[in-house]
């Protein structure tokens, strides 16, 4: 049987994937579907209780269906028998999630009530999967998710069969079921009224179940568009409907009222779509039962007394109307009975005059469309909703009899609305600009049917494209108004089918042309300025009196407005330039006093939609503020009253404090801060210090600091103290000034001039505080009021102290939840920017300011309502902001844990930032950026705390046990929900890594992190060595091996992959280098990862079992097997790849020469400077700053250019901007190479550390080890010879081949068989090559291929030498040359016949593999030998001459190698013809203490002093006669003898070496031994082969040499 978490995966990962789903997946769902038949045709049935089973319960031994016998004790027998009275559930069913339970959450230790909680909780959990898996099924027939069509057939296929078999009736049941107080819906009165959810929160067991019915309820709508709907589940729909619609009354829960419409909408989709399918080829289902549809007639037709469910019905009677309509539509071509036809006619009719009459439209927008519960509907149901309703009013305007039905009620609307009956029944508020129409007044259809079409279009505007019945009744609409409420009606229609890019041009054209007699442009305009001229003649005629402004043009201004503002908005870029080509008239009336506030709220907001059309605009706006908007005048606070009055003018301050505080409403000072925020949000010089300093002081206080001291002093200051008529303004307000103050303070950062420029005292009033204190910057100001806990940071603190929980709360079931929510978010953002600056001014401006942590931690209660806004999942950027805030807050406040403990705030916060990274991980969603992806915020604030003191936040939330030492906390993700779990969940499964690779990889590097914390390691290490986890070994076998994701298509992606793979070698690394052996879990997972990085048939098998003829067999074809590759050398294959280029081509993308002059200075400026165009990454890359390379750029080139900017500039500055977006796609090409190069050298990393611990660690676990390192060896010699290698690569590389070559070295003095096997031979012992030669020449040729590479440095060439010289000790003698023959004879006696001829075989080897090394190093060494010229970096001479010291060590050393296999004296001629012999006799000679400035110097010289007379000696050796000649030649006694080294030793120079170098060195070195001893090794060498007749000469030059030494 089928789970119904795994069907829900199954499906999500197949229906929901960002890509589509492969063949295997598309054959496991349709397997996993056709398995889970029987489960979702009988939707949440389950098998009741039974005596017998609870019989079986109650004796404590229970079978269960899949698995062996269960025991019980008392305790679980009665949670079992509880679970089973609660739920409804049998006996035996509860004993399986009883078993369930305690394998996910563990139940040692906790109570019995949470044991039962824990359970059902996970019962409910199994229906919400088994009810969302039906749900997404469906989904996926009825919207467009881009799927396969034969996919998307076979799910359709599959789910009418299901529809057909019952399943439809089994949704409309288990609604009605789940809504009664019994066991099997809401529960009885004796049940447990909470479940723990997944989440392991505690939720109320009828939010759970209300959740479900929803659901099922949008289950219900989905299946109609699959099978059209019978007859009897209309009927049972429709009674369903009317029985939850009498709920509502008595409740406010939104999703009560959201079940609610999807009953309706299922019963409007189902009459619409069976309507609409009255073709010849289909027939209606419902018009084929005439029965039926007199019975359903006279139903729907019954009155009823309740108001709500008069209206649902009201609805269902206009949905039934039209599926008549389409019915006579769809029977009009036919040959039809005419009885039937004037039957329906009757029945259309009569519930036509019932619809308008009730007024159905005013219904559905004020008690569905427009509440909270409809616009927090699930977002793909509200897009079926919303098109069925555009199917519905379409039908009805396209209908003859519902058009004259729509006729009438207009005539009805124009004899009632008369402009010279405003005093009549319908009443206007001059105060409140939204109420339209009084509370108990008489229905005006035509006016609902216009804000129907508005609300519909409003939401769905893309239902417009081709709607010609639409705008058909635009042209009826909009003719002959006689009074304002129609009129402003239409033109509201008219702004919303104005939404579209399409519909903004047809509604230009309609008011621009003469399709109506009054409705045009010019009837706006003209207006405006008729007015405009009547109130400045009044004024000039009157002095200060106004005429009143009428309401009724008032409220068609605001119409006319609204469609302005729209048609600007979405028009088209191009032609709506030339659309109003003078906006003057709109500032004309913004001045006046008896302009209603809500009036100039429309005109400022038309105003600030024109800032869209050109940036030409910006400045004409200005302009034309100044010149006729409300000034904003700061006045010194008056001595007295009458003064004050005096000197009162008709400002900002004097309409917000006099005219709208009054009325309780504030619409004009709403949209003057929202139009001042556009107009300042379009200056992008406002972080130009210039911006502030150039400009005279009467114009920078008036435009700038002018506003803000408004905004802070007058309208944010006292808001908590203003009354509000509309909480929906209030919270409107609060965002203007928010968003104002984001602004300053992340426009405009506080320099350093502006940090001594404190002269005020916090507790000085703003008002009392001297004039040029007024006039600081914004930013300084905010900064001290929130650095002293002052006005506006009190009041900031005030929209987030009620909690998360009032806020969501709010945000549901409140009209002003979205604009409180995005009050909440600027709080956050304002609360971060604040903290971003607060630590560099308080160091200045104590004692009188604090930074903000400090603030914040005189109220324990404001940090925590702060940091638990993480569980507001509803808006991800809050999330984002309170993760924040928590890194900010967790590195300056110490003891943050305990706090929050003590606070008992700590095990809430736990799960909410468990919950908030879950869903994160399960909704998949990609974020550009990594700051405004909360599950990576998150995995940042857990890394960034690990070292932070004990205990700290990463503790906390990795729920480790804060009352004990943290490094004896025994972890159990199992039985707390936190973090830990979720993230251990990620990383098991690693579900869309096209989006969750992030998650991926800094999940990885989260568990590295603690693996190598000294406190921290052990309870991870623990953890991850059981058999669930085995420190997710198994991914090798898929992620680690997979190949990377193209570069061109998902290059983000590749790079976190190979960041992904290399935290997971390192964590296995950690796991080979410090896991306990003594502790089983930790050696076997030990063994397994050794068994899977080199195969398992690389395995040690058992030692005592070897024989030494298997080993000598091996040893023969050592390096030439045929196994198959291992995991080592698939992950080095999966490295091994061209990195991008990240060399500096800038200068190929930008061609102005001044441009590039300013790039090159940009670029060279250092991280640490404030505005640096470089940062460091979250991975520690060196990357571009993109936004403050295009500022920086700007800024410079307007330094040199003050004058850009001007039409005539306009051509230059078009280029400027060109080159610039140019650069910064250079730039992020850039950074993204970079990012690639460094996470291959990553993966690269991991890899040599897995692999050189397990060769240095774990060698002796493995058998067939000669094998092993020959693979790794030549594979890493072969990356690194690789022109795709580059130099840092090659560098790890040599230095794993060179560990390679030394276990190489170590392995042949190992017995093969082990040291207690019976079956060693004496033959074993003295072997020194397990390798071929054929293998031995590989490796030499590879070698000298990786030191010949392209690009090479000394430190490379040092490490290569030093494998080189490994090498050739290891091929240097295949019997021990210390042995006698004749003992080897002995040894090889064990009973042979055939010993000497062993010995032979052996030798001839020896001798075949020397001359085979030779002629490979003879082949190659023009290349190693070559001159400069032509292989500048690459050659042995120059680093034995140019190098450093150590480089000539090791360089000379080579050399010696090099000729030691010289059969030829090939090499003794090279180094003579180039000159090398004589250099190094001349180094010799001219050595002197006093080449070293340090003692340290000195003995590294010495060393490539012991290093050259080593390779004379080799060379006296190798050559006999002809090198002793050679040397003699050149003067070699004379040379020596002149070597300033014998004295500098003897005398004790080198003794006086700092004890500090001693100890560095860690021995001291035997200076006789290193200088004098090779001397007279040489001149004996020398001596011997001399011929008798130099004998004399030579005792001579002798005799001079002693006298030195």
């Amino acid at each position: 049987m089928v789970s119904p978490k795994q069907l829900l995966s199954t499906i999500e990962s197949a229906l929901l994937g960002s890509t589509p789903p492969s063949p295997a997946e598309r054959i496991e769902l349709v397997h996993m579907i056709r398995k889970s038949q029987n489960s979702l045709q009988n939707l949440l049935s389950f098998q009741v209780p039974r005596g017998s089973d609870r019989v079986e319960v109650e004796s404590r031994e229970v079978r269960l269906p899949e698995l062996t016998v269960v025991q019980l004790d008392e305790q679980d027998v009665q949670i079992a028998l509880k679970l089973s009275d609660d739920l409804h559930l049998n006996e035996i069913e509860c004993v399986r999630l009883l078993v369930l339970a305690n394998q996910e959450w563990g139940f040692l230790g906790r109570e019995p009530v949470e044991i039962l909680r824990l359970a059902a909780g996970l019962w409910y959990t199994e229906r919400r999967d088994l009810i969302t898996a039906l749900y997404t099924l469906l989904r996926a027939v009825v919207l467009d998710q881009g799927l396969e069509e034969d996919l998307v057939g076979d799910v359709q296929k599959y789910l009418e069969d299901l529809i057909s078999a019952g399943l439809r009736e089994r949704l409309i049941s288990l609604i009605k079921v789940l809504s009664r107080e019994e066991p099997a819906g809401l529960g009885g009165p004796s049940a447990e009224r909470f479940v723990i959810d997944s989440r392991g929160a505690l939720v109320e067991r009828r939010a759970v179940v209300t959740r479900e019915k929803l659901v099922l309820a949008h289950c219900l709508v989905l299946s109609v568009l699959v099978v059209r709907a019978s007859p009897k589940d209309i009927k049972d729909i429709f009674s369903a409907l009317k029985d939850v619609a009498a709920e509502l009354s008595s409740t406010t829960d939104a999703l009560k009222y959201q079940i609610a419409y999807g009953l309706l909408f299922s019963l409007v989709v189902a009459f619409i779509s069976d309507g609409l399918s009255t073709v010849p080829e289909k027939v209606s289902v419902l018009s084929q039962d005439a029965s039926f549809r007199r019975e359903f007639q006279g139903v729907v037709m019954t009155a009823t007394n309740d108001p709500i469910v008069a209206g649902f019905v009201d609805c269902v009677r206009v949905a039934w109307a039209v599926h008549l309509i389409l019915l006579q539509d769809g029977l009009s071509g036919r040959q039809t009975i005419l009885s039937a036809a004037s039957s329906d006619l009757r029945n259309i009719s009569s519930c036509l005059d019932v619809v308008f009459s009730n007024d159905v439209f005013n219904f559905l927008l004020n008690n569905i469309l427009r509440t909270v519960a409809y616009q927090n509907d699930d977002e793909d149901m509200l897009y079926v909703y919303n098109g069925y309703l555009h199917k519905l009013i379409t039908c009805l305007l396209s209908h003859p009899l519902a058009r004259d039905k729509i006729k009438e009620v207009k005539e009805r609307a124009m004899t009632m609305l008369s402009p010279y009956r405003l005093g009549g029944q319908i009443e206007f508020t001059h105060e409140n600009p939204k109420s339209e129409q009084a509370p108990n007044t008489t229905p005006l259809p035509f006016v609902s049917l216009l804000e129907f079409v508005s609300e519909i279009y409003e939401k769905e505007p893309e239902l417009l494209s081709g709607n010609d019945v639409i705008w058909t009744f635009v042209n009826y609409a909009g003719e002959d108004h006689s009074n304002f409420r129609t009129l402003a009606a239409f033109l509201k229609m008219l702004a919303s089918l104005a939404s579209t890019e399409e519909g903004s041009t047809r509604v230009f054209e309609l008011l621009q042309g003469k399709s109506f007699r009054s409705v045009s442009w010019g009837t706006l305009f003209d207006c405006l300025s008729i007015y405009a001229d009547k109130f400045k003649q009044s004024l000039e005629v009157s002095g200060s009196t106004l005429p009143e402004f009428p309401e009724g043009d008032a409220k068609a201004l605001v119409a006319y407005l609204l469609v302005l503002k729209k048609v600007v908005k979405n028009g088209n870029p191009l032609e709506r330039r030339n659309w109003f080509p003078d906006i003057e008239p709109l500032f004309r009336l913004l001045s006046y006093e008896n302009v209603p506030p809500y009036l100039k709220s429309s005109l400022r907001d038309c105003i600030a939609a024109f800032l869209q059309v050109s940036p030409l605009l910006k400045d004409i706006i200005w302009t034309y503020l100044e010149q006729y908007d409300l000034p904003v005048v700061v006045r010194p606070q008056a001595s007295n009253g009458s003064q004050a009055m005096s000197t009162q003018v008709y400002d900002m301050q004097y309409e917000l404090n006099e005219v709208e505080a009054r009325r309780e409403y504030y619409p004009s000072t709403i949209s003057f801060i929202n139009l001042l925020n556009a107009l300042i949000s379009e200056d992008n010089d406002l972080s130009d210090r210039a911006k502030w300093q150039n400009m005279n002081a009467d114009e920078a206080f008036c435009r700038y600091i002018g506003i803000f001291r408004f905004i802070y002093d007058h309208v944010f200051g006292p808001f908590p103290q203003r009354a509000y008529a509309d909480p929906c303004e209030k919270w409107q307000l609060i965002v203007s000034c928010l968003q104002h103050f984001r602004m300053m303070l992340s426009r405009y950062g506080v320099k350093d001039d502006d940090v001594d420029s404190t002269g005020d005292r916090p507790e000085i009033s703003t008002a009392l505080q001297p004039a040029h204190l007024q006039k600081q910057l914004p930013a300084v100001v905010l900064m001290k009021d929130f650095m002293s806990g002052k006005t506006a940071f009190r009041n900031i603190l005030s929209i987030l102290s009620p909690g998360v929980n009032a806020i969501i709360n709010e945000r549901t079931s409140q009209t002003y939840g979205e604009t409180l929510e995005k009050a909440v978010h600027l709080s956050l953002e304002i609360i971060m920017l604040a903290l971003e600056k607060d630590l560099a001014l308080a160091d200045h401006w104590r004692p009188f300011y604090q930074s903000l942590d400090v603030i914040l931690s005189q109220d324990h209660n404001l940090i925590i309502a702060i940091l638990e806004y993480v569980r507001y999942d509803l808006q991800p950027l809050i999330q984002q902001c309170s993760v924040k805030i928590m890194s900010s807050l967790s590195f300056r406040i110490v003891g943050l844990a305990q706090l929050l403990v003590k606070s008992h705030a700590g095990s809430s916060l736990v799960e909410d930032y468990a919950a908030c990274l879950e869903l994160r991980a399960q909704e998949g969603l990609y974020v550009e950026n990594n700051n405004d992806d909360p599950g990576i915020l998150i995995m940042q604030l857990l890394i960034d705390n690990i070292s932070r003191p004990a205990p700290n936040i990463t503790h906390l939330l990795l729920k480790f046990d804060l009352d004990a030492p943290i490094e004896r906390t025994i972890l159990q993700p199992r039985f707390h929900y936190s973090c830990l779990r979720v993230i251990l969940d990620i990383l098991d499964k690693l579900l869309k890594p096209e989006v969750n690779g992030l998650l991926h990889e800094f999940g990885f590097q989260l568990l590295y992190e603690l693996c190598v914390d000294p406190l921290t390691c052990g309870p991870v290490m623990d953890l991850l060595s059981n058999k669930r986890y085995q420190f997710f070994l198994k991914h090798l076998d898929t992620v680690a091996i997979a190949p990377l994701p193209k570069r061109n298509s998902s290059q983000a992606l590749r790079i976190s992959s190979l960041h992904q793979r290399a935290w997971l070698l390192k964590l296995l690394a950690v796991e080979l280098h410090t896991g306990d052996m003594t502790s089983p879990s930790h050696k076997e997972v030990s063994c397994s990862i050794l068994a899977d990085i080199f195969g398992r048939d690389m395995l040690e098998p058992d030692r005592n079992v070897a024989h030494t003829a298997s080993f000598l067999s091996g040893s023969e074809n050592a390096g030439t097997g045929t196994i198959s590759k291992s995991k080592v050398l698939q992950l080095l294959e999966v490295i091994q790849f061209r990195s991008p280029d990240v060399s500096m081509k800038y200068s190929e993308v930008v061609s102005n020469a001044k441009l590039r002059i300013l790039v090159e200075d940009s670029m060279r400026e250092t991280l640490t400077a404030k505005d640096a165009v470089y940062y460091y990454s979250d991975r520690g890359d060196r990357l571009i700053d993109l936004a403050s390379l295009r500022d920086k750029l700007w800024q410079k080139y307007n330094l040199i250019n003050p004058q850009l900017g001007s039409l005539s500039d306009e051509d230059e500055l078009s280029d400027v901007r060109e080159m610039i977006q140019q650069l910064l796609r250079w730039a992020w090409r850039y950074n993204r190479n970079l990012e690639e190069q460094a996470a291959q050298l990553h993966m690269l990393t991991g890899w040599c550390q897995i692999v050189e611990i397990s060769l240095s660690r774990k060698l002796s676990s493995l058998g067939n080890r000669s094998e092993i390192l020959f693979q790794v060896l030549t594979a890493s010699l072969s990356a690194s010879a690789s022109p795709d290698c580059s130099l840092k690569m090659a560098l790890l590389l040599t230095q794993v081949a060179t560990t390679c070559m030394a276990k190489l070295r170590d392995e042949r003095f190992l017995a093969p068989g082990g040291l207690v096997s019976d079956a060693i031979t004496s033959l074993d012992v003295v072997m020194l090559k397990p390798l071929s030669n054929g293998a031995c020449l590989s490796i030499l040729i590879k070698l000298i291929m990786a030191i010949l590479r392209n690009e090479s440095s000394e430190a490379l060439r040092r490490r290569q030498y030093a494998l080189l010289l490994g090498y050739f000790r290891y091929c240097q003698h295949m019997l021990d040359p210390g042995v006698p023959r004749r003992l080897l004879q002995s040894l090889f006696a064990s009973g042979q016949d055939n010993d000497e001829t062993d010995i032979n075989r052996v030798e001839k080897e020896q001798v075949e593999l020397e001359r085979s090394n030779f002629a490979t190093v003879r082949k190659e060494a023009q290349a190693m030998l070559d001159l400069a010229i032509i292989l500048p970096n690459y050659q042995v001479i120059k680093d034995a001459t140019r190098g450093s010291e150590s480089g000539k060590t090791i360089a000379h050393y080579v050399l010696d190698a090099f000729i030691n296999v010289d059969h030829e004296k090939f090499f003794l001629n090279q180094l003579q013809s180039r000159g090398f012999l004589r250099s190094c006799l001349t180094s010799i000679s001219n050595f002197s203490h006093q080449d070293g400035g340090r003692s340290i110097e000195l003995l590294q010289r010495a060393c490539t002093l012991e290093a050259e007379l080593a390779l004379l000696l080799r060379i006296s050796h190798r050559y006999g006669t002809a090198g002793a000649q050679v040397l003699f030649s050149m003067g070699v006694l004379e040379q020596i003898g002149s070597c300033k080294a014998l004295s500098t030793f003897v005398k004790g120079n080198f003794r006086r070496t700092e004890a500090r170098f001693v100890k560095e060195l860690a021995a001291d070195v035997d200076r006789q031994q290193m200088i004098v001893a090779p001397i007279l090794r040489l001149i004996l060498s020398l001596t011997s082969l001399i011929d008798t007749s130099d004998f004399l000469e030579v005792s001579l030059r002798i005799c001079l040499l002693n006298v030195n030494i």
